[in-house]
């Protein structure tokens, strides 16, 4: 947080001589002396409002005025880079510089590596997205994570409704209760908590990794929250794909390769290990409804 003080009034106040005069004409010399006196001062006046300007606008050594000083900051060990100041910068101090600098607005989140494995169940039901006939799904989120369950499930529904989703097949159908028999379970935890799952069934997710295994779409926490390198400034598109993904085994569909140089990258190729050559894409199906798919990898 930076403090702010008061700015001093840009106001000057107006000089008032007398009222009325008390020279005399065989007095010339002291009046003379007087104004000359006046002028000097006036001089050294405007060169003060000078270097003044020059102070607010930046610093001393920009305005030309010679090499400036920087306050001592509070601690010896303690120094705060000189960044310029601009009318436009809200945060432009009137007075010395502060050396605490906000936070960077791209910090990352606290992410708890560990959950206490148990859930919350997303309230409520959707309809029935596809046709044939829907498979149920319920949408679970780790308690103690910073996220609502209902938000999450609602990105799930829209995800699995997309025209671009598993639906495009002409057969897949889903709908998500809350309650009742369910054939999978979208879970939202963290690493500790997918890794203890996955590792349940002899998968090894490294806690960086989500993963299907039974009725469990299990999804990493820290993958939901700041997706990849790839796509770290999608973050949104990165959930579709692990979605998508983790569904996709639960389909029966395996792992495949990249297609070609340039072409999208199959929602059920590995991502995460690199792009070989392929473009990002999230979705198993393409907009004209044509499957993307790639060479069969283990």
């Amino acid at each position: 947080m930076t403090a702010h003080s008061t700015p001093p009034s840009r106001s000057r106040r107006k000089g008032h001589g007398p009222t009325h005069s008390t020279s005399r004409r065989g007095h010339k010399g002291p009046l003379l002396a007087g104004l000359s006196a006046l002028a000097l001062l006036g001089v050294a006046g405007l060169a003060s409002v000078e270097w003044t300007s020059a102070k607010r606008g930046g610093t001393a050594a920009e305005a030309g005025s010679g090499p400036a000083t920087e306050p001592a900051p509070d601690s010896p060990s303690t120094t705060a880079p000189a960044r310029p100041l601009t009318p436009s910068d809200p945060s432009s101090p009137t007075g010395s510089p502060s050396p605490t600098l906000p936070p960077s607005p791209t910090a990352r989140p606290k992410i708890p590596a560990t959950g206490p494995g148990t859930f919350t169940v997303a309230p409520g039901s959707g309809p029935k997205t596809g046709k044939g006939t829907a498979l149920r799904y319920r949408v679970d989120v780790e308690d103690g994570i910073d996220l609502s369950a209902p938000d999450v499930a609602r990105q799930v529904e829209n995800v699995l409704a997309d025209r671009r989703g598993w639906t495009a097949d002409g057969r897949s159908a889903f709908r998500r209760v809350s309650s009742g028999p369910t054939d999978f379970v979208v879970k939202v935890a963290t690493a500790g908590t997918v890794d203890k799952i996955c590792g349940q069934y002899g998968l090894d997710t490294g806690g960086e990794v989500n993963c299907n295994v039974a009725k469990n779409v299990m999804v990493n926490l820290k993958r939901w929250l700041l997706a990849t390198p790839v796509y770290a400034k999608d973050v949104k598109a990165y959930r579709a794909l692990i979605i998508n993904h983790e569904v996709g085994h639960f389909l029966g569909h395996g792992h495949v390769g990249c297609p070609g140089p340039g072409k999208p990258a199959p929602a059920m190729m590995q991502q995460i290990k690199g792009m070989r050559g392929c473009a990002p894409n999230v979705w198993p199906y393409d907009e004209q409804g044509r499957y993307l798919t790639g060479p069969a990898v283990p």
